[in-house]
């Protein structure tokens, strides 16, 4: 992008749950990390922290470092949090007249209990569906009709309309409006209307369009991801608009670039107008990380796991591609954009360890203490025990290194409520209930991954596992053993991995048509869809700046077999414009993907095979970070021991003598055995029993097993 190398460093910064993370990098130059608490609702003092924390390991102050960057680069859990503490705007809907059930309906009867955890929906007659994120009151239907190839069958009466809005806006208080009309997809005039309308009537109101943010065949995704966007659209502009003013306070005078759910970045401003895009674009970063990291360690296969304070969350990459999520859903509720699939569940560090009341058996999660008050052991007015407190009674972590001995932790008052909780009420001591709820997360974690794994026809031990997160290392040498994984690479960045995933992304802008093409059609009808396509996606680039070298487009096809419901996203691998050759080749790589997905013998050409959406990906690529190595020395290690400690050790079935070592003085070659511990600046790597471990020239920690 052009001056950018006036100034040389990128910041990555990505807003977790508990903790916030930050990687510098400039060419040449190796990469440096921050890490600090998050601060709900003022994420920007946590930003400002992380940031602060990089600086300070950089020599360099904060102002300093920001006026020698050219890119800032963000993720956030802000869209996510909205929707999950329900603290998004008023929304207003309006919809094509008998039409205004479709959001309350959503899929039926699996609208009762999509999203609930596995124990919930053993209990069916109990759920209910998700209390909509618009209310019943607050949904207007317009008289208007448009049909599936896009003629209007009914005009819009602009009247009408303007009625409508006053009575959401005035009268039921509406802070936003989404609108979805039946089939705006193949149409988007009627939408378009009612937005200048409401621009009018209510300038104040936030307004979206189903047909601008989700331009996709089905009706109820399609009005939850306008629903969802106008419900948090509001909030997110004004968090983007407050962190870039904060930033231009500052010396920082570079471009602000925002992380979306399918692993690409969009300039703020758009950012902004998009908030459904931003929804899990943190664990997507993650993803993008570990695919950048696979390349690097040439790892076509990886199973990636990141455990921070609030989650665990996994993912697959499968030779070298990363899956992307069918039916994306955030809370309870569906949406229609691109999504890397992530599943995760609620054992992070921070997940609360309870008794169920209606057992008495213990549980991890869902609940988490997040960052404020935090697990007990924090100091921080945290009442109730977590992983984190767990952590630190079995041996795991040392008091004085938490985010390289920053803040202090205190086992005695973890000890005391966790036995007066926990160990108590379930008739054992501190130490062998705090083992049990060890293996109780690890068992959870170990049936998640199989969930992603072995009922998908995909065997582990095809696999390397990738292990990031704070809190992942002391717990992935036990549930990766259970698996059996071939190895486990704990990264230099491990800890900070969304945002070492932000800096290997790229700008990615997403374009599509709908419509239905048969198999058959000529090669070159369907090139005729993508030019315009690509017309627009080189302008927007060439506006932000890229020069046409620095643009990468690919195509893809959404296809099916006749009378199926879903399609398979199928990327175009053949050269473009396409020949009817490749035409060819684009079928049969769908039906192989088809197989992969659904079982050999699964696909059946004879029932026909239709298009239904050609999707193209605008990428403007940018400079990436360059992972230096450090020459290899000898095996020796006994220069970064530092002692012994007893910690938990699952061969000796309880706490066993151990070696504890400190990162920062472990040298690429250096090799160690377990049982063993590793404590880094920011996270801390347990070896069990019977594993051994080496340092990499990138300074990774590479885990394989007898």
């Amino acid at each position: 992008m052009d001056g950018a190398q006036a100034r040389k460093y990128v910041i990555a910064t990505n807003v977790g749950g508990t903790c916030t993370e930050t990687v510098v990098f400039a060419a040449g130059e190796p990469i440096r990390i921050g890490k600090a608490l998050s601060t709900p609702p003022d994420y920007a003092t946590g930003i400002f922290d992380s940031i602060r924390s990089a600086a300070d390991a950089m020599g360099e102050e904060v102002d300093s470092l920001l006026a020698q960057t050219y890119l800032f680069v963000h993720g956030s859990t802000v869209v996510d949090n909205t929707i999950l503490t329900r603290d998004g705007a008023k929304v207003g809907l309006l919809t094509t007249e008998g039409f205004e059930d479709t959001i309350l309906v959503t899929r039926g009867a699996y609208g009762r209990w999509g999203g609930l955890t596995e124990d919930r929906i053993k209990r069916i007659v109990k759920t209910e569906r998700a209390a909509p994120l618009v209310a019943p009151e607050l949904i207007q239907g317009v008289g208007e009709r448009v049909d599936s190839v896009g003629d209007v069958l009914r005009e819009l009466d602009p009247d009408e309309v303007e009625k409508a809005v006053r009575y959401l806006v005035d009268e039921k208080g509406a802070q936003a409006i989404a609108v979805s009309l039946l089939w705006s997809f193949a149409n988007p005039a009627n939408e378009r209307t009612i937005k200048e309308v409401a621009n009018r009537v209510a300038p104040g109101a936030y307004c979206t369009l189903s047909s601008d943010i989700a331009p996709l065949p089905g009706e109820y995704e399609r009005t939850s991801t306008a629903v969802i966007n106008a419900y948090c659209g509001g909030i997110t502009q004004s968090y983007l608009a407050d962190l870039q003013g904060k930033l231009s306070d500052t010396a920082y005078r570079g471009q602000t670039m925002v992380m979306q759910g399918y692993g690409g970045l969009l300039p703020a401003g758009e950012a902004g107008d998009r908030s459904v895009g931003m929804l899990e674009c943190g664990p997507a970063a993650g993803v993008i990380g570990s695919k950048s990291l696979g390349q690097l360690l040439e790892q076509p296969d990886v199973i990636a796991v990141d455990m921070g304070g609030t989650t665990f969350k996994v993912s697959v990459i499968q030779d070298g591609e990363i899956e992307y999520a069918r039916e994306p859903m955030v809370d309870r509720f569906h949406y229609s954009a691109p999504k890397i699939e992530v599943v995760s569940i609620g054992a992070g560090g921070g997940s609360i360890v309870s008794i169920d009341e209606a057992t008495g058996e213990p549980r991890v999660g869902p609940r988490s203490a997040g960052s404020r008050p935090g697990p007990i052991c924090y100091g921080l007015g945290g009442k109730e025990p977590t992983l984190t407190d767990v952590f630190m009674l079995i041996g795991y972590m040392d008091p004085n290194t938490f985010l390289g001995g920053s803040m202090k932790l205190d086992v005695e008052p973890a000890r005391k409520i966790f036995e007066e909780k926990i160990a108590r009420p379930l008739g054992m001591g501190v130490e062998e209930a705090a083992i049990g709820i060890y293996r109780l997360a690890s068992a959870q974690i170990t049936d998640l991954i199989r969930e992603i794994t072995v009922e998908r026809g995909l065997d582990p031990r095809d696999f390397v596992m990738h292990s990031f997160g704070g809190s992942c290392g002391m717990l992935s040498t036990m549930f990766g053993a259970e698996l059996g994984v071939r190895k486990i690479v704990i990264p230099y960045t491990a800890s900070v991995n969304c945002a070492f995933g932000l800096v290997s992304a790229d700008i990615v802008h997403q374009y599509l048509v709908t419509r239905t093409l048969p198999a058959s059609v000529p090669a070159a009808e369907i090139n005729a869809l993508y030019e315009p396509l690509i017309e627009q996606a080189r302008a927007q680039l060439r506006e932000e700046g890229f020069t046409d070298d620095q643009m990468r487009f690919e195509w893809s096809v959404d296809l099916r077999y006749a009378r199926q419901v879903h399609e398979l996203t199928t990327p175009v691998r053949a050269s473009v414009p396409l020949t009817d050759e490749g035409l060819v080749q684009l079928l049969a790589d769908f039906e192989a993907l088809y197989e992969r997905k659904f079982g050999k013998g699964s696909a059946y050409r004879e029932a026909g095979i239709e298009m239904k959406l050609f999707r193209l990906k605008a990428e403007g690529l940018l400079k990436k970070p360059e992972v230096p190595t450090v020459p290899m020395g000898g095996e020796d290690a006994s220069a970064a021991l530092t002692g012994k400690r007893d910690i938990f050790v699952e061969r000796a079935n309880g706490l066993a003598p151990a070696d504890i070592y400190d990162f920062e003085k472990l040298t690429p070659g250096n090799r160690l055995a377990g049982p063993a511990v590793i404590h880094k600046p920011i996270t801390t790597i347990v070896l069990q029993a019977g594993q051994k471990a080496c340092v990499d020239q990138y300074r990774n920690v590479i885990v394989e097993f007898e």
